[in-house]
């Protein structure tokens, strides 16, 4: 492969596998911590993420000689950053990810599953995800209102480099962050030893308000947010992989990442357009190999996991929260659209909205259960009145 490697594929791979680390990996450490992950839990869970989409997109992209790029759950880990903590604290919360990925390999596995998630109305799934998206993007906000200077250079950065290359904003509000951090605060000495974290086990624990409140949401937002737009990116691109096998062995990696802390990878969207247009090589018969250096590249940034996490932890958390916002307001927005794209399910889904953007926990069951269950309901009563 390397001798046959094309330049076009190279730069395409070496750009989805930065633009895919460094634009979400603050959000994955917010959903991680609010799950009540220590800095070295969260520092294993990085890893372990990282890791696992790396190497599933190799074995998916050599595997069917497609550019079958793979990425980590950014919606899910804003799913899991706006939760609440789940009784039992994180080891609760590593069970529920057990159980998502059982559900998307089930989802692989078993069709008449598979359609049935795929039968949720879109616009509730959107709906749901929009209230789970609205507490982190709102957060460039408060930034700006608690750290005028700071907040301002990373918003302003992201803005201005939106306008020439959108792929590259995000980047560079991370990089504006990182300058404003190394020069204002005081680093823990022995930050580079930290590169490599060690992995750190986790044993699961099992409950209803888990699965419920985590689990199930989790495993929702991926499947609608991730897996379905990864499949129709490929499509678009003239790719058409049967889509069971890759759920299944997506959700396989899950497993393998959730004992370390990870919770979900998934087909990716973005990055995966990147690796799959005409742009990434004019031979489509070659793209895969776009996506393998994607995979190299996820692999060599969860070996510095260590790093990225205690950088994050000496920050100030606004300015991590800000750019975990800017990240996902492009999501936000097309979450947004969706969900009252249609106009007789439009209730519905502002009441989803509404409920899960609330912070409602009833039951130790948080928001987003609650706010699917809500709008099915309003949508069951519509369709029973007309």
């Amino acid at each position: 492969m390397i001798a046959s490697l094309s330049a076009p594929a190279l730069a395409a791979g070496l750009l989805a596998g930065f633009v895919g680390f460094a634009s979400s990996f603050a959000v994955v450490l917010q959903g991680l911590s609010a799950m009540g992950a220590s800095p070295e839990q969260a520092a294993s869970g990085l890893m372990a993420l990282s890791i696992a989409m790396g190497l599933c997109g190799i074995v998916l992209s050599l595997w069917r000689r497609m550019p079958i790029s793979v990425a980590w759950s950014t919606p899910g880990a804003a799913l899991l950053a706006a939760s609440a903590l789940p009784a039992g604290g994180f080891p609760a919360a590593v069970g529920a990810f057990l159980v998502a990925g059982a559900l998307i390999v089930l989802a692989g596995l078993w069709r008449p599953f598979g359609r049935g998630v795929a039968a949720i109305p879109p616009p509730l799934a959107n709906a749901m995800l929009a209230g789970v998206l609205l507490g982190l993007c709102l957060a460039p906000v408060k930034a700006v209102a608690e750290a005028p200077g700071a907040g301002l250079a990373i918003v302003l950065a992201w803005a201005v480099v939106a306008r020439i290359n959108r792929l590259m904003a995000v980047p560079a509000a991370v990089l504006v962050t990182v300058l404003l951090i190394g020069l204002t605060v005081d680093l823990p000495p022995g930050l580079l030893e930290a590169a490599g974290p060690a992995p750190v086990l986790v044993l699961p624990e099992f409950s209803a308000p888990a699965i419920l409140g985590v689990a199930l949401p989790l495993f929702l937002v991926t499947m609608a947010s991730q897996n379905i737009p990864g499949m129709a990116v490929l499509t678009v691109n003239g790719y058409r992989p049967a889509p069971g096998p890759l759920f299944t062995v997506t959700g396989l990696f899950t497993l393998a990442a959730v004992p370390f802390g990870g919770h979900a990878v998934n087909l990716a969207a973005i990055t995966a357009a990147l690796c799959a247009n005409p742009e990434a090589e004019p031979d489509p018969r070659r793209r895969w190999q776009a996506a393998v250096v994607a995979g190299v590249v996820y692999v060599v940034f969860g070996l510095l996991a260590g790093t990225a996490t205690a950088f994050v932890g000496a920050a100030p958390p606004i300015l991590i929260q800000a750019v975990a916002g800017l990240a996902l307001l492009g999501a936000f927005a097309a979450a947004l659209q969706a969900a009252l794209a249609v106009p007789q399910a439009r209730e519905a889904a502002v009441i989803t909205f509404l409920v899960t953007a609330s912070g409602l926990t009833v039951l130790g069951i948080s928001g987003p259960f609650w706010g699917l269950l809500a709008g099915g309901a309003m949508l069951a009563l519509h369709r029973r009145r007309g």
